[in-house]
């Protein structure tokens, strides 16, 4: 059966996740919670091939991560700082978080994991996959660093430059170096379970971690979404879905999918 508006010619488009935003948004005469997304984030899905499906989280209740399986791919995106206590640490002064947000986002994060579900994570999202992990990190770039700051301009992305290291998927997807959009005062300290730096600045701020031997993995500190003239990394995760999909799908044990 085809579907309306789809075309039997072209190859399904995968149906990626993204998580979302949550807080005070206005619109029109209206101001109120909002769950939200910056639309540079599914601009850039479906420029690369996929459909995006958005995934809010709500203070009404747990997150239903049984969602994953009807999807091919999930996206943990960026914004406000990872709760401390989430690590077992004392909140730093500059440390803004918001619990529910990061319940929502770990629920996802780890349940992608144990699916073995293509998983691409940006800026908080590669926080949120390290603590899922059993990681921690820097809360305060310019204090732990000094001279390091991709936040010098409110609302304006600094530039972050990297080295990936050589064999790596980071490194088949950007080459052996790069400059990407960056706005984090946050970075990875202690690296999660089976992480591993495969980018990093000449001053040591891990940019990218992977993670070999349980499907496709990357998680970047900087955020690719705003360059929309370099859809690298965002191809060769829609890529990757695809492949997953396609593998599951031909599995004549599992259940036939449901419709979104």
């Amino acid at each position: 059966m085809v579907l309306s508006g789809s075309d039997p010619k072209q190859p399904r488009r995968p149906k990626i996740g993204l998580t979302t935003y949550y807080q005070e948004a206005s619109w029109g005469v209206w101001s109120e919670a909002a769950a939200l997304l910056p639309a540079a984030y599914p601009d850039r899905v479906v420029e690369a091939g996929g459909t995006p499906v958005l995934l809010p989280p709500s203070k009404s209740g747990p997150t239903d991560t049984s969602v994953l399986e009807l999807l091919d791919g999930l996206i943990v995106v960026g914004g406000s700082d990872v709760d401390p206590e989430n690590y077992g640490a004392q909140a730093h002064p500059e440390t803004k978080p918001m619990p529910y947000r990061d319940d929502h986002d770990l629920a996802l994060t780890k349940a992608a994991l144990e699916l073995g579900l293509p998983l691409f994570t940006i800026c908080r999202g590669t926080q949120i996959l390290n603590v899922a992990l059993g990681g921690d990190l820097i809360q305060h770039l310019p204090e732990a660093m000094p001279g390091v700051d991709y936040q010098t301009a409110p609302g304006v992305y600094s530039q972050a430059e990297f080295r990936t290291l050589e064999g790596c998927l980071s490194a088949s997807l950007l080459g052996s170096s790069a400059t990407a959009p960056a706005y984090h005062h946050q970075a990875l300290g202690h690296l999660g379970e089976g992480l591993r730096a495969t980018a990093s600045t000449a001053e040591g701020v891990v940019e990218i971690v992977e993670r070999e031997g349980l499907g496709w993995l990357l998680g970047v500190q900087f955020h690719p979404e705003q360059n929309p003239d370099d859809l690298r990394l965002f191809r060769g995760f829609v890529e990757a879905a695809r492949e997953y999909s396609t593998v599951r799908d031909a599995d004549v044990n599992r259940p036939a999918r449901k419709a979104v």
